[in-house]
């Protein structure tokens, strides 16, 4: 066996000393003995004690176990995560009650059987490891936690469109509806996913991004709801899945729309029950979660042919939140250009970086198929290929061809219902949901359009 960690004795018995200094040298790398307990705060400062085994009387005369007590109390006020063995030569179980409350880990009664006193300490050892790890995981996960929920700025533009939706976050943040973000890749859902989060009720604890068209039907129930060891041929520890990792926090589930259809039924049982099974367990984990999901498809068009389920969208868009393309707030392009020029002109040591006038006309005609994330990995790439200070025309990769293209592919194998859906969407988001507005960038009545959002339950 492998001898590891220090034990402390402490005792005024020079023959317990002995005794015990030779039995814990053959299970502990390292054991000290104090004939006296008013050693221990300046030992325990030079030394990392394990465990410490602590008579009870120390005073010729006096048995009342006091002075155990008091040292008891000094070391779990300094070090309450190393466990402390006492040693009497009295059992008195009510002396070993009052012990154990005050937090002794247990209680040896002298004279000790070896076999005894090794297996009382080394589980004391186990535990002071144990507390340790707990201690290291909470560090971590609280760094963990700061990594993903920061303190930040989220440029929201000020057009009126974000202004709408930054007014409906405030306005469902702090509750724990299921939220629903719509809008095309790259539009910014999961920014506000993020500021859900930030400003609702579980902003101290963890955030948790799924990927939904990343996670394959073989290892879906493994990812989102945890295995057991030896459940299947790779289960080789236990382990937690998204729904217990996200527990007291927040779930978000990414691109929904990409789950088959039969997974969606084992989704939809875990967010109904609020619990979940581990692959080969046979009790269920409640789970405490605030879902947020994001879907770049038209969820609503899916449900007639048979791709998503309607209770399974019920469920997740208790409040919808539409975000509009970024080509719908064109006087969000300049401040959101300016703002990512600022952060990579810092990052690749350029300075403080402008455009000129003609480059601030072009970014706002360009269509922008792919939204915000094509606009900052287009300054990005400007700005590495950037010479001078103020940026041009010519610094800019922008093909209008490609974008033509891009948005013809995205019509492709949609339905009319499909397209004017989205159509009364775009409408009503640039229209800050004015329908006599809306209706007449539709070119149809009121009263039309109220019909048509009534049909698709807009």
């Amino acid at each position: 066996m492998t001898k590891k960690g220090t034990l402390l004795v402490v005792d005024d018995n020079k023959a317990i000393l002995n005794a015990v200094l030779l039995l814990g040298r053959s299970v502990f790398a390292k054991v000290l003995t104090l004939p006296s307990p008013n050693r221990i705060p300046s030992l325990m400062e030079q030394e990392a004690v394990d465990v410490v085994l602590l008579d009870m009387n120390f005073s010729a005369g006096i048995n009342s176990g006091n002075e155990g007590l008091y040292w008891l109390r000094r070391i779990i006020e300094s070090y309450p995560d190393i466990p402390v063995v006492l040693f009497t030569a009295y059992a008195d179980i009510n002396l070993a009650v009052t012990a154990v409350k005050e937090g002794a880990f247990d209680f040896v009664v002298k004279p000790f059987e070896n076999a005894k006193l090794t297996a009382t300490l080394l589980s004391a050892l186990q535990l002071r490891y144990s507390k340790a790890q707990v201690k290291q995981l909470k560090e971590h996960t609280d760094a963990l936690k700061g990594a993903l929920t920061p303190e930040y700025a989220v440029i929201w533009g000020a057009s009126p469109a974000m202004q709408q939706v930054l007014k409906t976050v405030k306005q469902v943040a702090t509750t724990d509806a299921n939220i629903l973000i719509t809008g095309e890749n790259g539009s910014g859902k999961e920014i506000v996913a993020k500021e859900l989060h930030r400003l609702s009720k579980r902003s101290k604890e963890i955030m948790v991004n799924v990927d939904m068209g990343a996670v394959s039907e073989t290892l879906f129930e493994s990812e989102l709801f945890g295995s057991l060891k030896g459940s299947f041929t790779d289960a080789k520890e236990d382990r937690a899945g998204k729904f217990e990792a996200a527990n007291r926090g927040t779930l978000f589930l990414d691109e929904i729309g990409n789950l088959s259809y039969p997974l969606q039924a084992k989704l939809l049982a875990a967010i109904q029950n609020r619990q979940i099974t581990r692959i080969g367990a046979t009790r269920p984990t409640p789970i405490d979660i605030r879902l947020i999901c994001a879907t770049n498809k038209d969820l609503r068009g899916m449900i007639p042919q048979g791709h998503f389920r309607e209770d399974l969208l019920y469920r997740i868009n208790t409040i919808e939140i539409a975000m509009p393309p970024l080509r719908a707030r064109k006087e969000d392009i300049i401040p959101l250009a300016q703002h990512f020029l600022k952060q990579y002109g810092a990052k690749y040591g350029k300075g403080a970086l402008t455009m000129d006038d003609q480059t601030k006309e072009k970014l706002c005609v360009y269509p922008w198929p792919g939204n915000v994330r094509e606009l900052q990995h287009t300054i990005e790439k400007a700005v590495i290929l950037s010479s001078d200070s103020t940026l041009s025309v010519s610094d800019f990769l922008l093909s209008p061809a490609s974008a033509q293209t891009h948005m013809q592919t995205g019509m492709e194998g949609e339905t009319l219902e499909e397209m004017e859906h989205k159509m009364i969407q775009r409408a009503l988001t640039q229209h800050n949901s004015n329908l006599s507005a809306a209706a007449a960038k539709l070119g149809i009545t009121r009263q039309t359009l109220y019909n048509k959002m009534k049909k698709y339950g807009i």
